[in-house]
């Protein structure tokens, strides 16, 4: 049995590869920019102290040999793979619309974005070489192989098409939202170097979801898409981000917070133990308030003749959980097996609501030019 030869023995060998990824997904990298320096950020800990779990109240680990359990080391591993496969999967999602960008401004924060989210990636991998040996290798290998036009990202989010530019604005509101969220739980991480790499992360993070927002926003205002489209888009997005924060009653989830590796959101907030079997729930109501009050901004500068957006009720369209493979529909009824096909095509964006905001997209009115835009860093 032919064993394939790995790629990385050091993080050069790494950062080659990264350079070759760029160039094998056809990314523009000339837009970019020279300028723009690839590097590895961390940040300061809120606490050198484990904030919770077995072990609270110890040090935090610095090297992987610190680490008291090897299944704590697994969980770690797991845990900044997926993290690095959704950076690079959204880059693979989004560089087909550089060139469709309504303005300059919303072209430069898309290169912005998607740098940021490579330097995401870049970050990910590094901590896989450098502190995990060959298993961290391997993994950060298949970071840059898998494909997300393949449908082989980890994530069912970071395997859809990204076709125009509210699904951009969608994506980049919504599902870098749970970014956010993930990160942020990360970030007092019981491993020092995943937690100071959060810090830096979640800076960058909050300008994507400000685009995001934005946008949205942009384009609510002009009014030249109905609303009755745009929701299809949150149909499509909202539903996969009730998935990506997990399995409810999750043991990873549970096991994650008893080992310090992973806390709740916000973790510094709360002053008490949490229930153990909720945890991914917990999180995913929050969110949930979080984006209804987006909406609800939103629907502020909807025009009077057209319906009010609205958040999928979190049955709809899960993959996991308590409600996966089940039929509801958008507002959470229940609906016979046989008919749910049909349904989702009338609820998901069709092929003709696709051409219709690409054909927009040639026009100028369809989306408010920003009121003050600013040059991205």
């Amino acid at each position: 049995m032919l064993v394939k030869k790995s790629r990385v023995s050091t993080f050069d060998d790494w950062v080659d590869y990264f350079h070759q990824w760029r160039e094998d997904i056809g990314y523009p990298t000339e837009m970019i920019g020279k300028e723009y320096l690839w590097e590895t950020k961390l940040g300061e800990l809120e606490s050198d102290e484990i904030e919770f779990g077995h072990y609270a109240g110890q040090k935090k680990w610095e090297k992987v040999a610190d680490i008291p359990d090897q299944r704590i080391k697994d969980s770690l591993i797991h845990l900044i793979e997926y993290q690095g496969d959704t950076e690079f999967a959204s880059v693979e999602q989004q560089k087909n619309l550089l060139e469709r960008a309504p303005t300059q401004y919303d072209k430069e924060a898309m290169l912005r974005v998607n740098r940021e989210e490579m330097r995401h990636g870049w970050q990910m991998g590094y901590l896989l070489v450098t502190h995990f040996g060959d298993a961290g290798k391997k993994r950060s290998e298949r970071l840059l192989e898998r494909r997300a036009g393949e449908h082989t990202r980890l994530l069912g989010s970071f395997n859809e098409p990204v076709n125009n530019w509210l699904d951009f604005f969608t994506y980049t509101d919504f599902i870098d939202r749970d970014g956010k969220y993930q990160l942020n739980m990360l970030s007092r991480s019981a491993f020092a170097p995943l937690a100071k790499s959060m810090r830096p992360m979640l800076q960058e993070e909050a300008y994507h979801l400000l685009t995001g927002n934005t946008g949205l926003m942009r384009i609510v205002k002009a009014g030249q898409i109905p609303t009755t489209i745009i929701q299809k888009y949150f149909n499509k997005w909202l539903s996969t981000a009730h998935d990506l924060f997990g399995q409810d009653h999750s043991a990873t989830a549970h096991w994650g917070y008893l080992w310090g590796v992973k806390g709740r959101y916000d973790e510094h907030l709360f002053d008490g133990p949490p229930d153990m079997g909720e945890i991914n729930a917990i999180s995913r109501g929050q969110y949930h308030k979080e984006v209804q009050a987006i909406i609800d901004s939103l629907n502020r500068n909807v025009k009077p003749e057209q319906p009010k957006l609205f958040i999928p009720d979190e049955k709809f369209n899960r993959s996991i959980g308590d409600f996966a493979g089940k039929t509801y529909t958008v507002t959470g009824e229940t609906i016979e097996a046989e008919k749910y096909q049909a349904y989702l095509k009338g609820v998901f964006p069709s092929p003709q609501d696709e051409q219709f905001i690409i054909g927009l997209e040639k026009e100028k009115g369809w989306i408010i030019n920003p009121e003050q835009p600013q040059r991205p860093r």
